[in-house]
């Protein structure tokens, strides 16, 4: 063999030696690199998110006096909107606990919102993840829901010191319970894969056979707050079409998500006040 040969193959061999002994290491080996590696490049990520905060802070700085009073307007507008809504769900909210107590009825669980900002966005066809900034250090849990004004937004899958890795509702990673808005009969929720820049979609299986759906007249999907993760009635979608089965006993389609899970700059994750609910 001739040394400009072995020089070419050196790199394959190497590489060869590297992944082989990664098969070798052992489970638990495996787990701390991958968490340390991790780790190691959560300042990375961190720096760049406060640099993303610290840019967006000095372009509105260079915003003119006029835009300045108009965007006021604008806050005084949504914040009236929102006291508004928060005085009608304070209503509710008693209405709700005076049934419960009539009918005796267990309550829902209880969360504590904590609101972070999204240091990164992983998307690709088979994976769609995004990255927050707050992990243990919030007390966040892994199996939180996170949400955000349009809805669901994901689970939490992975939590570190200082981050947290949350599946996006549009990840086949992620199933849930669900239901038509206005019908408490639940059926099965998954993401599915979702090439790059399309709306995000997912699917929906044993749905009942008196169910339809179509472009024209879509059907709003809510979560059906089985399972103890989500609370009933956040939206997840609109149900685009329903067809029948194979087996002809349920129906399957599709659906489509808020396109806004692809510009997200701000979750809420809701924490349960027990962590036996997760």
């Amino acid at each position: 063999m001739s040394p400009l040969h072995f020089i070419r193959q050196r790199p394959f061999a190497v590489l060869g030696i590297v992944g082989l002994l990664w098969l070798l290491l052992p489970v638990a080996a495996k787990r701390l690199a991958r968490v340390s590696l991790f780790e190691f490049g959560a300042p990375a990520d961190f720096a760049a998110s406060y640099a993303r905060d610290l840019q967006q802070f000095w372009s509105l700085r260079t915003r003119t006096t006029n835009e300045l009073l108009q965007t006021a307007r604008d806050l005084a507008n949504l914040n009236a909107s929102y006291e508004a809504r928060i005085q009608e769900n304070e209503t509710l909210r008693e209405e709700l606990h005076r049934l419960q107590d009539i009918l005796r009825l267990p309550s829902n669980p209880e969360y504590r919102t904590e609101i972070a900002r999204v240091v990164r966005r992983d998307f690709s066809t088979w994976s769609q993840r995004l990255v927050i900034r707050k992990g243990r250090n919030a007390g966040i849990p892994a199996g939180a829901p996170v949400i955000f004004n349009g809805g669901v937004v994901g689970r939490v899958a992975e939590v570190y010191a200082y981050t947290a890795v949350v599946d996006l509702l549009s990840s086949p990673a992620l199933r849930l319970a669900a239901a038509v808005d206005g019908d408490s009969r639940p059926f099965s929720f998954q993401g599915g894969p979702n090439p790059p820049f399309t709306q995000a979609r997912g699917t929906v299986e044993f749905v009942p056979l008196d169910v339809y759906a179509s472009p024209e007249t879509p059907k709003r999907l809510v979560t059906a707050g089985l399972g103890g993760v989500f609370p009933a009635g956040i939206v997840i979608g609109h149900i685009q079409n329903l067809e029948l089965d194979t087996n002809g006993l349920f129906k399957s389609g599709t659906v489509l998500l808020d396109p806004r899970l692809n510009e997200l700059h701000e979750v809420a994750v809701l924490v349960p006040l027990n962590p036996e609910q997760l």
